[in-house]
């Protein structure tokens, strides 16, 4: 019961957002409905490329570019995304934009940018959401605030360097992100490009699946 407990305590501290924090810190917002094995591989892939020192995971109230049909309350959301990622101590699971006026990311980022302003912050998103981005509130202002790692997924990686170049004026590779967020040198934002061993499992698909075996056994 105890231990059980202590993993729970790392996503509830009183002062999370108003830190004088020096740590580079990758953030990972969406739905998370449900969190799955893709997000902690977007995770370690963030944290062991960029020598991150925690990633938190943001999970949004209602994303806007989602429907509320089948979204999971967010306390169940939010259960779900801490029973998955017990074994990671690194991982934090937080919902500020419960207690924002906006659940648009780039609100979200600026906040906690003031009142974390030493923090080393790298927003990390799969290269599937990157091809969406241009759909996002305030975009141009989002790209602007920090810099941006992208995670290679199944059959987005073309797309994805796309629209990079459209997007962004600066590429890093991760060594040199890496650098900057060891030395505090964060304030030319941009992305870096995250290749390797991809993932394909994906929130929708989750899903599609459970409804699917959910008519099955209606059907017998």
């Amino acid at each position: 019961m105890a231990r059980s407990a202590a993993r729970y305590n790392r996503h509830h501290h009183a002062q999370l957002f108003h830190s004088r924090t020096k740590l580079k810190i990758g953030l990972v917002g969406g739905s998370f409905n449900p969190a799955h094995a893709g997000h902690i591989h977007m995770s370690l892939q963030a944290c062991s490329k960029l020598g991150l020192d925690q990633v938190w995971w943001l999970v949004s109230p209602q994303n806007p570019l989602k429907s509320p049909t089948n979204m999971a309350s967010l306390p169940h959301r939010l259960a779900k995304a801490r029973d998955i990622t017990a074994p990671y101590s690194f991982i934090h699971v937080v919902a500020p934009e419960a207690s924002l006026p906006s659940n648009f990311t780039y609100e979200t980022v600026k906040y906690i940018k003031k009142t974390m302003p030493l923090a080393r912050l790298t927003w990390i998103m799969g290269a599937d959401n990157l091809v969406q981005l241009q759909q996002w509130q305030r975009y141009k202002g989002f790209i602007s605030l920090l810099p941006i790692a992208v995670i290679d997924r199944p059959s987005y990686s073309y797309q994805a360097m796309s629209a990079g170049r459209q997007l962004f004026k600066r590429r890093y590779t991760t060594a040199q992100l890496r650098h900057r967020l060891r030395e505090s040198r964060v304030d030319l934002p941009g992305w870096c490009f995250i290749a390797g061993q991809r993932h394909h499992a994906s929130a929708t698909a989750i899903r599609q699946g459970r409804a699917a075996s959910h008519a099955s056994t209606d059907d017998i």
